[in-house]
């Protein structure tokens, strides 16, 4: 993906901002700039800025738990500010940015402010490349320096306090806004896919859905189906009898780490049990064989009663020549399900038993 062309602008140097990038701080921070800019700033406030990075990434962070990697500023300032703020982790953005902008919390400050030791000068360093035998200090100077004139057509001035976007960007960053956003996450999730291999759906990752799928289609044409047929179903969680006008439907391997609401993962549970299991994991050796048992029953359910039901397609992702319920195998639901839920507690979601 390329950035838009401009005969008048370095934009090859804007492109090579993300070169060698080693954490994820040069994607947040210009995104953080290009919607300040869109709101009508040139004079920015870099507070607003480190506000905004972090708002951008509260939900990748505290939601899915993807890692930006051990030594990331970003991830760690996130996860520090959930704590010294004692926020929701699904809190607007507009409230948090609120927050992160007028808190008076030291800690908080403290976060924000270790972003000013590197962020704003390295992010400029394509125009200003370091001259041998030059060491860090007069190269931070120089470049504060020299991009208040707007040397070498850098895209802001810097100063202590905030950066002015150099007059003959504005309208680039405005018209191509989407565009240039676009760019900035297609890059961030090819940073993040290679350090997270096995995580799935990186990129549906990244910025907080409006509104989740809800899941009306399984219940009403699966898994309903299923409870006219047997009268009632046991929570393979509580063991609670389940009727058909008093259940949850749930993700066996959560949502945050799936991102998907296909029917192989999808289970009927008592009610008051889904709001208390959250995001955490089911142990593989304690709830596997139950969750297995009621899928295979509610498939053989399903298949009997309607072989084209659109959503029996959802397990070809488990089994992929499924025919009958003799294709049903337990071991290679077992082993496409177990190495999921390691990943994730890997990646910091807990057990139910935790």
């Amino acid at each position: 993906m390329n950035l838009p062309f401009s005969e008048n602008l370095t934009t090859n140097k804007l492109a090579s901002s993300f070169a060698n990038t080693s954490a994820t701080y040069k994607f947040y921070w210009l995104i953080a700039i290009i919607e300040l800019v869109e709101n009508g700033q040139k004079n920015i406030k870099k507070r607003d800025i480190f506000s905004r990075m972090i708002s951008n990434s509260w939900y990748t962070v505290n939601y899915f738990h993807v890692s930006f990697g051990k030594q990331d500023l970003i991830q760690k300032a996130v996860q520090n500010i959930l704590k010294f703020e004692s926020l929701p982790i699904d809190i607007k953005k507009e409230n948090l940015i609120s927050i992160l902008e007028n808190s008076r919390k030291i800690e908080t400050s403290k976060s924000l402010e270790h972003f000013n030791l590197n962020v704003p000068h390295w992010f400029l360093s394509p125009w200003f490349p370091k001259i041998k035998n030059e060491n860090d200090s007069n190269y931070k100077k120089r470049i504060y320096s020299s991009s208040q004139n707007f040397e070498n057509g850098c895209l802001y001035g810097l100063y202590d306090e905030f950066i002015v976007i150099n007059p003959i960007w504005i309208n680039y960053l405005k018209l191509n806004a989407k565009i240039l956003k676009d760019f900035c996450y297609w890059n961030l999730s090819l940073f993040l896919q290679s350090r997270n291999p096995n995580v799935p759906d990186i990129p549906n990752k990244l910025i907080k859905p409006a509104t989740r799928n809800t899941l009306t289609k399984q219940r009403t044409n699966y898994w309903n189906i299923v409870f006219k047929e047997l009268g009632s179903v046991n929570c393979i969680f509580t063991d609670n009898k389940l009727r058909i006008d008093n259940f949850a439907i749930d993700h066996f391997i959560p949502h945050a780490f799936v991102s998907h609401d296909l029917v192989w993962n999808l289970i009927p549970i008592d009610k008051s049990f889904n709001c208390s299991k959250s995001d955490r994991l089911p142990p593989i050796d304690k709830y596997f064989d139950k969750f297995f048992n009621l899928q295979k029953t509610a498939f053989e359910i399903i298949y009997n009663e309607n072989p084209k039901n659109k959503l029996i397609e959802d397990y070809l992702t488990i089994f992929p020549q499924l025919k009958s319920v003799n294709d049903f195998e337990y071991l290679r639901y077992k082993e496409s399900i177990q190495p999921l839920i390691t990943i994730a507690h890997n990646n910091g979601f807990s057990y139910i038993n935790d």
